[in-house]
């Protein structure tokens, strides 16, 4: 029979995306709700290590839905990484009483909670925190859907200056392994290529469409490209290339880096974080451990720790079809 638990620790890690602040609100109020004790843990699991905890109550939670980033801070903790160091953690949370942990980020994160309830048997629940969307068992993860919104916005103001100087303008978005920013921003905007890990577009190819392009009476256009994309060593390195064998075009390149994971969350991701919370917080209280909460058709589902780190999110298929069609 799993032991009755009365004090929940929650904390983030790795980094930071819109909705996690939501997510700590929706914890710490369904701890109040079921009149359970919360403690926020602050700069992940080095503060874990540290004992850096502070109790949270409902109203010490307010009006931090609306903003990004992390109130509870973000670390990456190399001591976490070694015995010695999750022993450290595991001696704080117990003479703290914390007797469950919600950890809230991406792969990472939920690594070292699936490690840690494995040496010593404490019940974890992740909550997926990451813009990339590449988590598997969950169709969105926190922050994603902010920043697509994010990306659209700046590559219509992109759009601006490539229509009014008939330029073509290589926007590089965030997606090392995964491909979902670039190609849904990049449809929602409108973009003339997307390129993304997933897909090798191939050097012949990109020049191919272009041409095209401009053929077809384009004056100017816009290219989307997930950090991760193979098709060169980096999108300066493209810039080069297409000016050497394209120099009718006048190409500029926009690398919107770190924006893209800061501001307000959207009213989806608020409410996914909230939804999640309660979720993770209950399934604690049910006794489940060593899972990921996450969003499967519009249901809030259970995924294993260990299957949402080692399975593999999928491109979806149609998307890439319309984008071809929309290019035209």
């Amino acid at each position: 029979m799993p032991k009755k638990i009365k004090k929940v620790g929650v904390l983030t890690s790795g980094g930071d995306s819109p909705g996690m602040n939501a997510a700590i609100r929706s914890v710490v109020r369904t701890c109040a709700y079921h009149n359970i004790e919360c403690i926020g843990i602050y700069r992940g699991y080095q503060g874990m290590i540290e004992g850096d905890f502070k109790e949270m109550g409902a109203r010490s939670v307010n009006n931090i839905v609306n903003k990004g980033g992390t109130v509870l801070k973000s670390a990456r903790s190399l001591e976490f990484k070694t015995p010695e160091g999750r022993k450290k953690a595991h001696d704080h949370l117990v003479k703290a009483g914390i007797d469950a942990l919600v950890v809230i980020g991406g792969d990472g994160t939920f690594t070292g909670g699936m490690i840690f309830n494995a040496e010593f048997d404490f019940p974890v629940m992740g909550i997926p925190g990451t813009i990339d969307n590449d988590i598997f068992g969950t169709s969105h993860t926190l922050g994603y859907d902010t920043a697509l919104n994010t990306v659209v916005e700046v590559i219509d103001k992109i759009r601006d200056t490539a229509s009014s100087h008939n330029r073509l303008f290589f926007v590089e978005v965030m997606g090392r392994d995964a491909g979902h920013i670039a190609l849904n921003a990049g449809i929602g905007a409108g973009a003339e290529e997307i390129l993304i890990p997933e897909e090798n577009l191939g050097l012949d190819r990109l020049l191919e469409s272009l041409q095209k392009s401009k053929a077809s009476g384009k004056s100017s256009s816009i290219v989307v490209i997930a950090e991760g994309d193979k098709i060169g060593k980096n999108v300066f390195e493209l810039k080069d290339y297409v000016e050497a064998n394209l120099p009718e075009y006048d190409v500029r390149v926009s690398v919107l880096g770190h924006m893209q994971r800061g501001g307000s969350p959207s009213c989806f991701d608020r409410v996914l974080a909230s939804r999640l919370g309660v979720k993770a917080v209950e399934s604690l209280l049910e006794g489940k451990s060593n899972y990921m909460v996450g969003l499967q058709n519009d249901t809030v589902t259970l995924t294993p720790l260990e299957q949402a780190i080692k399975g593999k999110t999928e491109i979806d298929r149609e998307l890439l079809r319309v984008s071809d069609i929309m290019s035209t």
